[in-house]
């Protein structure tokens, strides 16, 4: 599309907002940015995105009558929706009513960018796995950029990108709701857990809006796919793109899986990439992002001593298992990412002594049975706060786990677990939630927890 001279409506301003209606603004574009947030200063807003004055730059705050809907989207060419604004509000619907476009601010991204898109998505490891093969594409690419759901709006670099670019995607269901053309070179869907439910209301919405990654891409193009993960297994005998498989449990005739302690890329000749020891990633959910990462390299035509090399040189991402500090003999761990109960669960499964682990936070309407069973006697104390916390306290104490702390504060909740954790224990924040409501996202929440360990 042709954006010069067109009316476009940005819906939802945020960080992707912002950088979707400087993009808009850069390519010629009438801008006007919608949030419903009147709390918002107008100001403010208008210099972060470089408008200031510009005309071409209207900004609406607040709720809107139906008159008021009518005349904003009188006249549009196309409306670019930010990540948190869900497809079914009746704005949206009244939008796909008038015949206007609706994009989310990835199709924007990719109908201005330029080069090669190496796209992830999954309910967990996605953030490793895009770091991870970020350091690779880097180490093989000068032009590389690593952007999505990781904090960095792939709208924010798009202008920067040429045809040898390589853009290295990390992609959230709501990110791929509202894709129309956009196509990866390489995908790859690591697991589907239940997440999110709250937004996709069933779980077959949930999985149709991660299986869209694949919708465009061609024969030419490759698939990674989890074999241990039946739905992803089942998705990948019936797309158009090649299909690779990676496997922590058994050996593949074609792909990437482990074979005892090592880790065997075996698609064009059989290759020894290197030792799960040779990681500095913990458990084996970490090992299966690494393999997914090494595929979609592998597939990519990145060679083998680059992809070994940076592997073995990966430190991991911040607020996963990421070990703090060791303060009075006792360790502690920030897996503030965590936020849901499978992604919990994994940071319970890394935990190798007794451990005190705080949960809680926004309700997504996530099931904890799973989550309080993986506790397998490693959790001694669990110290429960925000809007679940009764939720799971009796989920808990239904399957019989009752050592159980409430606490009415973030500082509450670790002044607990200082209290209950003996040399040799570890602590661990691994919330199974999100952090909304306490915390503006789980960076900040991680930032906190790391903040009171060094503060002992």
């Amino acid at each position: 599309m042709e954006f010069k001279g067109k009316n476009v409506l940005v819906f939802g301003s945020g960080i992707s907002g912002e950088a979707a209606s400087r993009l808009l603004l850069r390519e010629g574009a009438s801008v006007l940015l919608y949030d419903g947030n009147d709390n918002l200063d107008r100001d403010e807003l208008a210099e972060r995105i470089g408008g200031g004055e510009n005309q071409d730059l209207k900004i609406v705050l607040g709720n809107l009558s139906e008159g008021q809907a009518t005349e904003m989207l009188d006249g549009l060419s196309l409306a670019v929706l930010s990540p948190g604004v869900p497809v079914d509000l009746p704005l949206v619907e009244q939008m796909k009513e008038q015949g206007i476009p609706v994009w989310g601010e990835i199709e924007l991204a990719y109908s201005v960018g330029k080069g090669d898109v190496l796209a992830i998505t999954g309910t967990n490891g996605k953030t490793t796995t895009t770091s991870l093969l970020g350091e690779i594409m880097k180490n093989c690419r000068e032009s590389t950029f690593v952007v999505g759901n990781i904090g960095n709006p792939y709208t924010s670099v798009a202008a920067e990108t040429s045809e040898d670019s390589v853009i290295v995607a990390e992609m959230s269901s709501f990110q791929l709701e509202t894709i129309h053309k956009f196509r990866p070179k390489v995908s790859a869907i690591l697991n589907i857990t239940p997440d999110h439910l709250n937004r996709h209301h069933t779980m077959e919405a949930y999985i149709a809006a991660k299986e869209r990654i694949a919708e465009n891409q061609t024969p030419d193009d490759v698939c990674v796919l989890n074999y241990e993960d039946e739905v992803t297994r089942k998705f990948g005998e019936n797309i158009s793109p090649q299909v690779l498989y990676f496997s922590s449990r058994r050996k593949l005739n074609r792909g990437v899986y482990l074979d005892g302690e090592d880790i065997i890329c075996d698609v064009d000749e059989k290759i020894r990439v290197c030792s799960i020891n040779d990681l500095n990633i913990l458990g084996t959910h970490n090992h299966e992002n690494a393999m997914a990462a090494v595929a979609m390299a592998y597939a990519y035509g990145v060679p083998m001593d680059i992809i070994r090399k940076t592997l073995k040189e990966f430190q991991g991402v911040e607020h996963r298992i990421e070990f703090v500090a060791e303060k009075n003999g006792v360790l502690y761990y920030n897996d503030s990412k965590g936020t849901n109960p499978d992604a919990a669960i994994k940071g319970i499964q890394a935990m190798n002594r007794p451990t005190v682990l705080i949960g809680g936070g926004y309700d997504k309407d996530s099931s904890y049975d799973e989550w309080i069973e993986a506790f397998d006697g490693k959790v001694k104390k669990l110290v429960l706060l925000g809007a679940t916390r009764e939720k799971i306290a009796q989920t808990a104490r239904r399957l019989g786990f009752s050592d159980i702390v409430m606490a009415d504060s973030f500082e509450e909740a670790f002044e607990k677990c200082v209290e209950y954790a003996e040399p040799g224990d570890a602590v661990l924040l691994s919330p199974a939630c999100a952090s909304w409501g306490m915390f503006k996202n789980y960076e900040e929440r991680g930032d906190k927890f790391k903040e009171l360990v060094n503060e002992l």
